[in-house]
């Protein structure tokens, strides 16, 4: 998006032929590149190895159940999602809250001291926290003014200070007074799951991000919205039709096993049993895949993608025989529960309760055995809930994301390529592409626009439909 350079001979024949683009990838960053080039009238073709489009954030049938692999939320200042969402008429199914509003449950506390809330008021910024602050029973009052004044430091960061990404959060929420205790109860609470990492593991540019965005621009920006349906049906059936209205080819069960470029500029992609053509091609894989697919010379130091590490997601699914939580989702302290979603109506679920918990950063527990995982995680749910105890488990089982998002570990930003190539008509897509955002919902559809833009720039082809959007999320 930042970068302007114009690609060159990849104009639509002039004898009025259309232009042409494959599009590798049917996660949302591919949905969203093949959107946005049809709609300004590229003849579209889209190729997804799996059997159904949205990548990582997909659903599944269990039994009656229909369950998402894992928790997916999203903020209101997430523009780029909210527009993804328009553009497939799911916005109505994944609403967001009236006001930011987060329970939070601190499993050790004291009787009457459990319950912290994170929320705002309509203030400005930054006094829409400051009742929010004031009142969290989690933070010593002493924690808590030092809260305040490490974010207004971080409000005074430089987002395009380059030296930010060299550096880890950890390090500086401790230079700027911030206890262990207030890491936990509040910045990792949302760091953690924002970021897929611990202050310490993550990088002070990506969480800067992250909290000046969230917390510090807005009073509305941090409003949470996540999907009332399963996520399969937005970003699989309702993408489909979208892509389908548009135009759109998409192919299915198809995996690519190569890509090059012609003398005269054009692509050509390999998938079994044909030859695909296109003026552009856009890879909306992840980054090892792209490293196997790019040609020679596509980037100038491409082994770097492989330098971009991944960090998994675990995600623990119990089905009860009776309600045991009121609220639609909570947060955890003093246990290893992070967050818990209740996934009942979503699900289709009829009698009982079924909650999901998203445990961010697992690299220790991912490839624990359910048995183990169920020993420990049912009597944490008993410690918070105690509507538990008691209650008959009809059903506990994982999904496990072990290459969930890419690691936002410091120095990450150099890796992580722009939307385009040194090799003409040939982008990159992806979350793990240079958005400015962690490893999101948002950075995987602004890496498609970026991709689409780029695209269309050098095709000639008309992006005013982009503009408005590029303006919400520059």
């Amino acid at each position: 998006m930042n970068d302007t350079t114009q690609d060159e001979g990849l104009d639509a024949d002039p004898q009025g032929r259309p232009a042409t683009a494959v599009v590798v990838g049917g996660g949302l960053a591919g949905i969203t590149t093949a959107l946005a080039l049809a709609d300004s009238g590229v003849r579209v073709t889209l190729v997804e190895g799996r059997p159904r489009l949205g990548g990582l954030a997909f659903s599944f049938q269990r039994g009656a159940l229909t369950v998402d692999n894992g928790q997916h939320v999203y903020l209101r200042c997430c523009t780029a999602y909210r527009w993804f969402l328009d553009r497939v008429d799911g916005a109505e199914l994944a609403p967001l809250q009236d006001r930011l509003d987060v329970p939070v449950l601190d499993a050790e506390a004291k009787p009457g001291r459990r319950l912290g809330r994170i929320g705002r008021t309509a203030l400005p910024v930054p006094l829409h926290l400051a009742k929010s602050l004031a009142t969290y029973p989690h933070l010593s009052l002493a924690e808590r003014a030092r809260v305040g004044r490490a974010a207004l430091a971080l409000k005074g960061l430089d987002l395009a200070d380059p030296a930010l990404d060299a550096q880890n959060f950890g390090t500086w929420l401790a230079a700027h007074g911030q206890s262990e205790r207030a890491i936990e109860a509040l910045w990792d609470l949302v760091g953690v799951a924002t970021l897929n990492a611990v202050a310490g593991d993550a990088s002070l540019g990506l969480a800067a991000m992250v909290f000046k965005t969230g917390l510090l621009s807005d009073p509305g920006a941090a409003d949470i919205g996540w999907a009332r349906v399963p996520l399969g049906e937005l970003h699989d059936r309702l993408a489909r039709k979208a892509l389908d209205s548009a135009g759109v080819r998409t192919e299915l069960r198809t995996r690519v096993t190569s890509i090059s470029q012609h003398g005269n500029g054009r692509w050509s992609v390999q998938v079994p049993g044909e030859t695909l053509d296109a003026d552009a091609v856009v890879l909306a894989v992840p980054q090892r895949e792209a490293h196997d697919l790019l040609p020679d010379g596509a980037l100038d130091a491409p082994e770097q993608l492989l330098d971009i590490g991944t960090a998994p997601i675990l995600n623990i699914h119990v089905v009860y025989d009776r309600k045991v939580l009121s609220r639609p989702f909570f947060a955890a302290l003093g246990s290893p529960v992070q967050w818990v979603f209740d996934r009942t109506e979503a699900s289709g679920l009829s009698d009982g309760q079924y909650l999901a918990l998203s445990q961010s950063a697992a690299q220790d527990e991912i490839d624990e055995p359910v048995s183990a995982l169920r020993e420990r995680y049912l009597p944490e749910l008993e410690r918070l809930l105690p509507g538990t105890r008691g209650a008959e488990v009809r059903d506990f089982f994982v999904t496990r994301e072990r290459t969930a998002t890419f690691a936002p570990t410091p120095g990450v930003g150099r890796l992580r390529p722009g939307a385009r190539t040194k090799a003409p008509g040939l982008y990159l897509a992806g979350a793990w592409t240079a958005t400015g955002w962690p490893a999101t919902m948002e950075s995987a559809v602004r890496s498609g626009v970026s991709a689409a833009d780029a695209a269309l720039s050098a095709l000639g082809q008309p992006r005013d439909h982009l503009f408005e959007l590029f303006e919400e999320a520059a």
